[in-house]
């Protein structure tokens, strides 16, 4: 006999604690983050299996994994939190643009300088929107993004991600960064095969400033062994800046540090250097709140005024 499902099971609390699984792969993961024992988030999921009479994971040696029920109501919990983030956006319409939250992910570069500037500048005509900004490594952003845990992804890309609606693709071409007193920063332009004779501070290789150097130093058959390794980009920034050497960045991430003169940004030649691009992405399919769409018209104003 098929068993009929108590629906309201799929607006329950349970429905929370079952997504927070799905997102961190481990119960005792979901249970940090929502603040709960592990036994508490156990016993939602076994009443959710419970009513709906079948498996929602895979029970392996190092998490739990969807399987293919559990996929389809993960699925339909996604849709069903958006829509009432939706409706309450629609309620709080009705007085203008006044309470909100905007979640941000972004890399490391746009995080310290570019968007808490513009952050400011927003709340200072919007002062009731708040913000969420972490720093995540590019490779995360697109599926923090697909998943909804944020609104908005500001990264840089080198080729096109599924489920991602570009709102906003601008050139971000890598530049080679050093103090003004260094022998090349009188040069108008340079080549990769002009700065590996010098000390160099790189990011490591889940970047895409370093995979886009590698491949461009492999094709020329260039050898260079950093002399600073560091996955912030600020150490790099300061030991260029202190005369260690040469750093490699996009012009957003340090525009305040070049404005006082102590550095020096020189574009490359170099084909790869140039492939990159800024990309401000949100979910495919998805109406965001308010309060982001009024965010991402501001941040889309202000790359496109400094060009």
């Amino acid at each position: 006999m098929v068993k009929n499902i108590n629906r309201r099971v799929l607006q329950d609390t349970a429905l929370r604690h079952f997504l927070e699984v799905v997102r961190t792969g481990s119960v005792t993961a979901a249970a940090e983050r929502l603040s709960v024992a592990p036994s508490a988030v156990s016993r939602h999921i076994a009443h959710l299996e419970s009513e709906l009479d079948t498996l929602l994971f895979e029970r392996r040696a190092r998490g739990m994994v969807p399987n293919a029920a559990g996929e389809l109501l993960a699925a339909h919990a996604k849709r069903a939190w958006q829509d009432i983030e939706r409706v309450t956006d629609d309620i709080q319409a009705l007085r203008g643009l006044q309470t909100g939250l905007v979640r941000i992910a972004s890399t490391e570069g746009f995080a310290s300088e570019f968007l808490p500037s513009l952050i400011a500048e927003f709340q200072r005509e919007y002062t009731g929107i708040r913000f969420a900004l972490n720093v995540h490594m590019q490779a995360e952003i697109p599926q923090l993004v697909r998943d909804g845990e944020v609104d908005i992804g500001v990264t840089l890309s080198t080729s096109s991600e599924r489920q991602i609606n570009v709102e906003l693709r601008h050139p971000s071409p890598i530049l080679a960064i050093m103090a003004k007193d260094h022998p090349l920063a009188s040069r108008r332009q340079l080549a990769l095969a002009q700065l590996v004779g010098y000390p160099m501070a790189m990011p490591g290789p889940y970047s895409t400033l370093r995979q886009l150097f590698d491949i461009s130093c492999s094709r020329q058959g260039l050898q260079c062994e950093p002399a600073l390794l560091s996955n912030r980009l600020d150490a790099s920034i300061s030991f260029a800046a202190a005369g260690g050497g040469i750093a490699l960045s996009g012009e957003a991430a340090l525009r305040n540090r070049l404005k006082t003169g102590n550095l020096v940004a020189v574009p490359l030649r170099d084909r790869e250097m140039n492939e990159r691009h800024f990309e401000i992405q949100t979910m495919a399919g998805r109406t965001l709140p308010g309060a982001c769409r009024a965010f991402l018209d501001h941040l889309r104003e202000a790359v496109r005024r400094e060009g």
